[in-house]
């Protein structure tokens, strides 16, 4: 190496040290007092090409550069890029200046070094923008941000399927938001690279920019992005940092409004393409460790982006450049809007309503800039716009939509994959457009199947908004308001251990709470064709069936010809964490299940699984027909949530997250005694509050808790009898730096009490 630098360069250089580099060797050469880097590539006429190019560049920017980027050093015989054998293979070989300075990634971040970065990018840019190369201008690659789409097959080497969830997720945003709008943008030659590691900083100030290898000719704006992503990716309050870049860079080289309105995006897109990169560079090339240097961070960075609402990162952008902040209408106006049309019996939640605009995974955005964490609705299943969700409805709805009375293979399909989850004695599924719909059909099939039609239902409980719905929901029947309880229903007390006359919940409050219903049973005036249930009463104030329950009140029902039917609408789909279906935990198997909301993850589909028993004798009468159910994007979409919750291990998620979240509000209970009872298990939990040392419901404090965490950006609910239990039922996405918020906000709110 030596002698073949002093052949090249006439410098014989007295030490050579390896440096860190991507997919190159660098070296840092000493003589005397003067220092270089040498740096070899493997050959290819593109990198031949490129390097040229880049060399062309940054003597270009020599004379208002000097001294604070790399310069060019020619050969003996006056060529700045060579090609020669290194290592035993031909190489192409330049030399650079080196330059003097710290990293940035080694200066403690102030604001005087930020602005200067910016000042520093801005300057640049106005040199670069003057520029024109064709070498670099037809360069398309991974690493520039408006080719995002060519990391796309890199996402399948991040090992966890939760993290590909969400880089494929900023991959959505930037193809819905970011691409439309790509024509609009100003371009230029950039650097493209202005990381930690390539900029140097002296006395707080930018004295230096090396690395060049990653020109592109892109949206200037991604000159920025680039720089922020790295400059911000450490930082608690990374809009902060963000700002005070992207207003000393304004100053000098002005930003373009809709620059501002993407750079939230070409952000995200920048930390993936730094976290797929270093994925890749993990299969192809595991001993450079460079390659991946900074991927903890960039993925640090990419979860904590996802919880900034993105219209609160634009509207500090816009603040930063004295622009006018977008404003949204005022909840007044538009509750007022609402009411013109939508009748009133559909409740807003919260004292303050929330407009939503958007939302992602565990967080909801509101018009106003401000990220909600979404503890509280059990819907968006596998999390809100979950891209392998919204991509399977997306694709199928371009390709074929129609009934069930022509064949095609979306419906077999969804039907045998949601199938194998059960018993094999239930291995019918009758696909509907909700989960009250289901309700509605399991209760026609009950009929059908026995001849009956008394019915018992549990005391709380809420099986859906159609009429036979109603008339087997306690909670509705029974409100005030309600239509009462009609005389072919029997109403059994609901088996809670809190409350109730039984409270251990060793089998023996169980057993007891199905001796007094089995006695309703048999004082009955005819036969039940069912008893219909939740394993975990929703509206009861989350309440679980004692211990035992089922297991002694399913064989009675079954002796008087009757059928049992699980309401696994909200339980279901591994929710629970122990168990996929509620009904596992009572040791039972019902005849028919209810299945409805996380099915589509937002998208309307219910279900009733039965056996092929009451399948073949309701097949007997008249047509049944769902335009809706069963329909090829809602298999489609409900495929994708199964795939979804096996691949992302949503299940054991909710174990693990929702045993430690349950364990918090345990801990919190021992500091406040209007804590009177925690139950439920994995991410279906209820926190009864009451009145101290007493089990009287206290509604005024649960309803003020439930106010005062909305207020502070966390969605809970109340439920129950008298609206005093908080229910957290959130996305399983939900993680447990989330729980842990949540019951250190609940623990300042009940301390302020």
């Amino acid at each position: 190496m030596k002698n073949l630098i002093r052949d090249l360069y006439g410098v014989l250089p007295s030490s050579i040290t390896r440096l860190d580099g991507y997919d190159n060797a660098n070296y840092l050469l000493k003589n005397g007092q003067d220092r270089f880097v040498f740096k070899t590539y493997p050959y290819s006429k593109e990198s031949y090409d490129l390097l040229n190019a880049e060399t062309e560049i940054l003597r270009s920017l020599q004379k208002s550069f000097k001294g604070k980027i790399p310069e060019p050093v020619a050969t003996n015989g006056g060529d700045f890029i060579t090609i020669q054998k290194t290592d035993g293979r031909q190489s192409i070989c330049r030399m650079l200046t080196f330059l003097e300075g710290e990293f940035l990634g080694n200066t403690p971040a102030n604001e005087q070094v930020y602005a200067s970065l910016g000042r520093f990018l801005a300057q640049l840019d106005r040199e670069l923008s003057s520029l024109t190369n064709y070498v670099i201008q037809s360069r398309k690659w991974e690493w520039d941000i408006q080719y995002l789409h060519l990391n796309r097959d890199f996402i399948d080497a991040i090992p966890s399927a939760k993290d590909r969830s969400l880089v494929r997720y900023f991959f959505m945003q930037f193809d819905e938001l970011v691409l439309p709008n790509l024509p609009n943008l100003r371009k230029s030659i950039i650097h493209n690279d202005a990381n930690e590691w390539n900029v140097l900083t002296a006395d707080n100030e930018i004295c230096g920019l090396i690395d060049f290898g990653d020109l592109a000719y892109t949206p200037l704006i991604n000159e920025l992005a680039v720089a922020i992503t790295y400059a911000i990716y450490d930082k608690d309050d990374p809009l902060h940092w963000a700002s005070i870049v992207l207003k000393a860079y304004h100053e000098i080289h002005p930003v373009e409004e809709i620059e501002v309105q993407l750079l939230y995006y070409l952000i995200a897109a920048r930390l993936c393409i730094s976290v797929c990169n270093s994925a890749q560079s993990r299969l192809t090339n595991p001993d450079n460790s460079y390659a991946y240097s900074s991927e903890k961070n960039a993925w640090s960075m990419l979860r904590n982006w996802l919880s900034i609402n993105p219209k609160n990162a634009e509207n500090r952008f816009r603040k930063a450049l004295n622009l006018p902040e977008h404003k949204a209408p005022s909840i007044q106006n538009r509750i007022k809007k609402r009411d013109k049309q939508i009748s009133k019996a559909l409740s807003i939640s919260y004292n303050n309503p929330i407009y939503m605009e958007r939302a992602a995974f565990q967080y909801m955005y509101d018009a106003y800039g401000n990220a909600f964490l979404d503890a509280y609705n059990n819907i968006p299943h596998v999390g809100h716009s979950h891209p392998r969700v919204v991509e399977a409805g997306q694709k199928q709805m371009a390709r074929l939509n129609t009934n069930t009375r022509y064949l095609f293979d979306q419906l077999p399909d969804y039907a045998e994959k949601l199938l194998k989850r059960f018993p094999p004695s239930l291995n019918r599924v009758f696909f509907v457009n909700s989960g009250s719909a289901a309700s509605d059909l399991a209760i026609r099939l009950a009929k059908h199947h026995t001849g009956f039609d008394s019915f018992m239902v549990m005391e709380h409980g809420y099986h859906g908004n159609t009429e036979i719905g109603t008339d087997i929901s306690d909670y509705k029947f029974s409100d005030p308001k309600g239509q009462g309880q009609k005389s072919h229903i029997i109403k059994t007390a609901i088996p809670d251990t809190y409350h109730g006359l039984y409270n251990t919940d060793d089998g023996s409050a169980g057993a007891a709470y199905a001796a007094d219903a089995i006695r309703q049973i048999e004082d009955s005036a005819g036969q039940i064709a069912a008893f219909i249930s939740e394993p975990i009463v929703g509206c009861g104030g989350q309440v679980p069936l004692a211990k035992g329950y089922l297991e002694k009140i399913y064989p009675v029902i079954r002796e008087q010809k009757g059928i049992t039917i699980s309401d696994e609408v909200q339980t279901g789909f591994g929710r629970l964490g122990d168990h996929f279906w509620g009904y596992e935990a009572q040791g039972v198997i019902p005849d028919m299940v209810i299945l409805g909301k996380p099915m589509g993850n937002g998208h309307p589909i219910g279900a009733v699984v039965c056996t092929e028993e009451i399948a073949d004798r309701f097949s007997r009468g008249v047509e049944f027909f769902s335009s809706f159910g069963g329909n090829p994007v809602s298999c489609a979409i409900g495929l994708a949530v199964l795939e979804v919750i096996e691949e992302e291990e949503l299940q054991l998620h909710a174990k693990t997250v929702g045993d430690y979240y349950k364990s918090l509000f345990i801990e919190l209970q021992k500091d406040h005694s209007s804590i009177g009872d925690v139950r439920g298990s994995g991410l279906f939990l209820g926190v009864e509050i009451v009145k101290p040392g007493s089990k009287d419901p206290d509604t005024k404090l649960g309803q003020k808790i439930k106010n005062e965490l909305r207020e502070q950006f966390v969605l809970v609910s109340t439920d129950g009898p008298h609206d005093n239990v908080i229910k957290s039922k959130p996305p399983l996405i939900f993680n447990m730096a989330n729980a842990l918020e949540v019951v250190e906000k609940m623990d300042r709110i009940l301390r302020t009490v």
